[in-house]
């Protein structure tokens, strides 16, 4: 039953495309749908989690293209917890974006909700993929299925970011990911993921080192410098789809990729301690700090989230080349309370632009005393995004920090810290201003978002304030990586 399931959660989505294509001329039921897919697709994975708490790995064979290379589905901790993120952010991004989208007046809305579904359809294969090749294949899938919610508005400047989003991720991918798939292929005769790696014996250290750099590297949906400018030309897309990017899919299908080839395909032996493995330690470090200076001077609100989200998915990519049980779990964990932190603020955001049209930081003096709910939700987000109680956000960090001084690189507890003054910098001043700013004398009244864009509001802030009191089940399921 849970091999035959795992064919079903890749499906599911795919149908409910379908389904929402068919039914795009009756608003209600679309939406209805999208919900229903999302609720059923969220218990089809749930159904998974004993099976794989018992220590079981059911798997799926779907087809051989080449002999050798099967496109191949399996379960596994890591996988099971991005599914279980994803699915669940998807329910509630549908109900933020029925109100957005109407709110907003947006055009193509059938399209947007089909092509939402698609891409939540890949992502499911990207995180149940047995094998590299079912990786990568998954992965182009999200990348193009994703372009056409990027240019959704269809002005000149969707259309150039779309070409910036889909020129960085495709090149990328093309240039480096498929050719380490290929390489590693050559190297053991198989692109399957196994615990403790496939490399090990297999190449000289100066090989593996190089590998790595393309894997990391290759995988482009993680913005690592200097491949990140994607990320920021993608905010011309409507806010769902920046929840979307942010939390729900792209980004966290990019450091879920780099965080399974670390452990599934390298092995943490292998990748710890490698010079390799310090060159991006550094890199990584570069990121965070970098893309947290760059964050401090941007007015615009979706920008300014964009260049703290390049930031925190480098705390995953140090986690994983960490190469430590601490750090691997961090980063596990780190991808979780990071997503219900950031879709909280880019939801925020778009409420804001619902009911104000205000875009830039610098217009939201006073904003929160006629939206007080709204910047509320943005000031305890923003606290899980810094890593401060009473939020979730801590726990990745924690573990990350005791991963690095396991690692003996205590410097990069430094650049943690360094991060968490950064974060409070460029977010805490938003809802301050909001709350205590001066209002402009010709102040116009305005009112709370619609409701379904509050609701999810409530919901994904509520998640913030939750991991932190009870986050043993996501770290059950990061802590099964590294037994």
């Amino acid at each position: 039953m849970s091999d035959s399931m795992l064919f079903l959660i890749v499906l599911t989505p795919f149908i409910g495309a379908g389904l929402i294509v068919v039914t795009g001329n009756r608003p209600n039921l679309r939406e209805t749908i999208s919900v229903a897919t999302g609720l059923l697709l969220l218990a089809e994975v749930a159904s998974l989690v004993p099976d794989v708490l018992a220590g079981e790995t059911p798997d799926l064979l779907l087809a051989i293209p080449v002999p050798g290379v099967p496109l191949a589905l399996q379960v596994e901790p890591l996988g099971l917890l991005f599914a279980l993120i994803a699915s669940s952010l998807w329910i509630v991004t549908t109900i933020y974006a029925i109100g957005y989208m109407r709110g907003h007046h947006e055009i193509h809305q059938t399209r947007f909700y089909a092509f939402f579904a698609i891409a939540i359809g890949a992502t499911m294969g990207i995180a149940l993929a047995q094998n590299l090749f079912t990786l990568f294949l998954f992965y182009e899938l999200l990348t193009i299925s994703t372009y056409p919610l990027v240019t959704h508005a269809g002005t000149p400047e969707a259309r150039r970011g779309g070409r910036v989003y889909l020129g960085v991720l495709m090149g990328t991918s093309m240039g480096f990911l498929l050719l380490a798939v290929i390489w590693t292929w050559h190297l053991t005769g198989t692109t399957g993921f196994k615990a403790g790696g496939i490399l090990a014996g297999q190449a000289s250290p100066l090989v593996i080192g190089i590998l790595y750099g393309l894997f990391v590297f290759g995988i482009g949906k993680a913005a690592l410098m200097p491949f990140h400018r994607w990320l920021p030309a993608a905010m011309v897309a409507p806010t769902p789809v920046s929840a979307l990017l942010h939390a729900v899919a792209v980004v966290k299908a990019g450091v879920f990729a780099i965080l399974k080839v670390t452990v599934y395909i390298f092995g943490i032996d292998l990748v710890g301690g490698s010079t390799a493995s310090t060159a991006l330690l550094w890199m990584a470090a570069l990121t965070i700090i970098g893309a947290s200076l760059v964050a401090l001077y941007q007015d615009n609100l979706k920008r300014r989230l964009a260049y703290s989200t390049i930031s925190q998915l480098s705390y995953v990519v140090l986690g994983a080349v960490l190469a430590n049980a601490a750090s691997i779990s961090g980063a596990a964990v780190h991808i979780a309370t990071h997503a219900v932190g950031k879709i909280t603020l880019f939801f925020c955001a778009g409420a804001i632009l619902v009911a104000t049209h205000k875009t830039r930081v610098s217009e939201l003096d006073g904003l929160g005393r006629q939206m007080p709910l709204t910047m509320g939700a943005f000031l305890i987000a923003s606290l899980s995004i810094a890593g401060l109680p009473p939020t979730g956000g801590l726990w990745g960090k924690w573990y990350l920090a005791l991963g690095a001084l396991d690692a003996g690189y205590g410097i990069l507890v430094g650049v943690l810290m360094l991060s968490t003054l950064l974060n409070i910098a460029y977010l805490l001043p938003i809802p301050l201003r909001a709350f205590f700013g001066q209002s402009p004398k010709t102040t116009v009244q305005f009112n709370e978002a619609p409701l379904p864009c509050l609701v999810a509001i409530g919901i994904t802030t509520a998640a913030c304030v939750t991991l932190f009191f009870f986050p043993g089940p996501v770290y059950q399921l990061a802590g099964m990586l590294i037994p």
